[in-house]
């Protein structure tokens, strides 16, 4: 059995937990921590890139981000669901990686496969640790929940400070080549919100909420629970 994984971040998609938290994940990959990602589909309805571009591309981040591992459940782009099959499926990869935290995407967002990803993974966290449940692989409970933001932020219960490895994180990002840059004359690519100056938002947004604790990039979660300290 593999030894306990730090943190495990779900996206619906290869490039959401980048666009999330790639700062994040830098600052605890780059000081020994073991970090994850897991992809629940293969973005095969993406209108730029193909899946095997797109698989590329993922791994090429995960080499930037220094990650543990990266794996992808395969399960349909645009065909997310909430039901046994989809829940079993992330329950399972939460209990082969055993990790210490779990990062889902927000709740909210305008994509609808973040959104059905959030809930998908929250069942999943559940469901993960009952003993009863599929009882021939072990449970496992994990510490924690956070969630990141993708397209669309909201006020965050408490953010990191990501100045020192932000270039990291650009770098990360830029491994999306199909997804994030126009193309040129004479490629297979459409016009998208993602390749109109997509990533200068993400960065605008990051500079914002670094702002309101004076560090020039931050990166925002949300925790459905409050914090326990012992004294401050």
């Amino acid at each position: 059995m593999s030894r306990p994984l730090d943190i495990l971040v779900f996206g619906a998609h290869a490039d959401d937990a980048e666009i999330g938290m790639g700062g994040t994940i830098l600052k605890h990959t780059r000081r020994g921590d073991s970090v994850g990602i897991c992809d629940l589909t293969y973005a095969e309805m993406s209108s730029n890139g193909t899946v095997e571009s797109r698989r590329e591309e993922a791994e090429a981040a995960a080499k930037v981000l220094g990650l543990a591992f990266r794996s992808n459940l395969g399960l349909p782009d645009r065909g997310l669901f909430l039901n046994r099959e989809t829940v079993e499926a992330v329950a399972l990869e939460i209990r082969r990686r055993r990790p210490r935290i779990v990062f889902a995407p927000y709740w909210k967002d305008r994509h609808p496969d973040h959104v059905m990803a959030s809930q998908l993974i929250q069942e999943a966290v559940f469901t993960a640790k009952l003993r009863r449940y599929l009882p021939d692989t072990e449970a496992w409970g994990t510490e924690a929940v956070y969630f990141y933001f993708i397209n669309d932020a909201e006020e965050a219960d408490l953010m990191v400070d990501v100045t020192d490895v932000y270039e990291g994180k650009r770098d990360a990002l830029r491994a999306y080549r199909t997804q994030f840059e126009a193309g040129q004359a004479g490629e297979d690519r459409v016009l998208t919100p993602l390749n109109q100056g997509y990533l200068e938002r993400v960065e605008a947004r990051d500079r914002v909420l670094g702002m309101k604790r004076q560090v020039e990039y931050a990166e925002g979660f949300v925790t459905r629970l409050p914090y326990l300290v012992d004294r401050f």
